[in-house]
């Protein structure tokens, strides 16, 4: 129970402060931070806990060393607060998609006229795309237990290689158009861009390269067969729940934008305020408001607990970049950034080899935009926002696919019972053709944005 108490007095905390700006405030939530990431110590595991010990105490060295006043460490923790409050209020969310069974029915999507594995990987793309949107992280192993009904006479390296290329691909790039994904905010609040602005670009690079991504797979799988199930499938229903979802979704972002027009305090603050309300209204106009009470109570008590992960990281990352930028080290990035700022597309490879890199190395793609943020900002007044953002996005998703760290491939790699480097290799040539075609649109963009400026 102190998790769930100290996790959520933070979060509380950093909404009053956010709201109204005091100084002493700042300071309690700091120490509640601390608190945070010392229990987070004892609950995290993996690469999260020695990340996250690393970079807390590398942040202490450089605050140490450069002799900063006391008074302010505790001002140095609260970069990565609206992310960890967004991940608080997502169970919200993922609750109201179980609660309607929204992901019964898409799962049922998956039986309905598939012929051979082609039609299999074409429907998955669909079905995965759609739940990422609103379960995260959840749509992995629930589609995967879907899929493995009509794949159980394929090999096992024939079915995790099915598995790997066509989940992690699909959920990636639902990612890339989400408004409730954390890159997508971040790249936006980092350049000042608007995610209407952004959203007609991402969502046709998406579907472009959903369609490219389906067309391979069936190709590669049309000749294989698979096992059908006698149960008939109904698509009226489907599809009806399918509209409800993307009802649900615009009055989401529509609200949200007009929420940041008002308090001009972020897109992420927006919607981190709006989750629970507009969950707790789309409950009641289906009816089932009681029932989402008595589901998503525990199911949020039970998510929270096991932010200990995230906690543990992100905090301490946060506190580490702030830190960093007291330093030569941020310095130097920056000049060899700033020395490419007039020649954009290699400006534009330069981050999609960052991420690349980044990745392997061990760095969640959130810590690694954080301190992108702080590299690129000398130069990002010079840049157009929505090119910049736009390769933000895509090139830090890519990293779904393919990073052996991230959660993602975690879980799949946990659920195949894979190594999860093996994993990655399958999904490689596809993530840097991705990351090549999101820089080229991404110039032409900038081209774009230029004459027309």
């Amino acid at each position: 129970m102190l998790r769930l108490f100290i996790y959520s007095a933070l979060i509380i905390l950093h909404i009053i402060t956010m709201l109204w700006e005091n100084i002493v405030l700042i300071q309690v939530t700091g120490i509640v931070a601390n608190l945070a990431i010392f229990i987070s110590f004892f609950y995290a595991r993996g690469l999260y806990l020695y990340s996250g010990i690393l970079f807390y105490l590398l942040g202490c060295s450089i605050f140490i060393t450069n002799g900063l006043p006391w008074n302010s460490f505790f001002l140095q923790f609260q970069s990565m607060l609206g992310i960890l409050s967004l991940f608080m209020m997502l169970p919200f969310l993922n609750s109201l998609i179980i609660v309607g069974r929204y992901d019964q029915h898409l799962s049922s999507l998956l039986q309905y006229k598939v012929q051979n594995a082609g039609d299999l990987y074409k429907r998955s793309s669909l079905v995965t795309h759609i739940l990422g949107l609103f379960l995260n992280i959840a749509t992995i192993p629930l589609v995967l237990k879907s899929l493995h009904k009509s794949l159980k006479t394929f090999s096992k390296a024939k079915r995790d290689t099915f598995y790997t290329q066509n989940l992690l691909r699909a959920y990636a790039l639902c990612l890339m158009w989400s408004p409730m994904e954390i890159m997508v905010i971040q790249s936006l609040e980092m350049t000042g861009g608007n995610y209407l602005f952004i959203f007609p670009f991402l969502i046709i690079f998406s579907i472009s390269m959903i369609f490219l991504d389906t067309l391979l797979g069936k190709f590669k799988y049309a000749e294989l067969t698979v096992q059908q199930t006698r149960k008939a499938v109904s698509i009226r229903p489907v599809l009806k729940k399918i509209k409800e979802l993307f009802t649900f979704l615009l009055l989401l972002v529509l609200s949200v934008t007009i929420l940041n027009y008002i308090l001009g305090k972020g897109y992420l603050f927006s919607l981190v305020l709006l989750i629970l309300p507009i969950s707790l209204l789309w409950a009641g106009k289906i009816h089932k408001l009681k029932r989402y009470f008595h589901y998503v109570i525990p199911h949020w008590k039970m998510k929270t607990k096991g932010q200990a992960n995230f906690f543990c990281m992100f905090l301490s990352a946060g506190f580490f970049v702030n830190m960093l930028a007291e330093t030569d080290i941020l310095a130097i990035l920056q000049r060899v950034y700033m020395h490419f700022s007039q020649q954009l597309f290699i400006l534009f490879i330069l981050i999609g080899l960052y991420f690349f890199v980044s990745s392997f190395i061990g760095f969640h793609p959130l810590v690694s935009i954080t301190l992108l943020g702080e590299i690129l900002q000398p130069i990002l007044p010079n840049i157009a926002g929505i090119p910049l953002a736009f390769v933000l996005v895509t090139t830090s998703l890519s990293t779904i696919m393919y990073s052996p760290f991230n959660v993602s491939v975690s879980v799949l790699s946990n659920e195949l019972k894979q190594n999860s480097y093996k994993l990655s290799l399958w999904n490689i040539p596809f993530s840097l053709l991705l990351i090549f075609l999101s820089i080229l649109a991404g110039y032409l963009l900038h081209i774009l944005f230029h004459l027309f400026s």
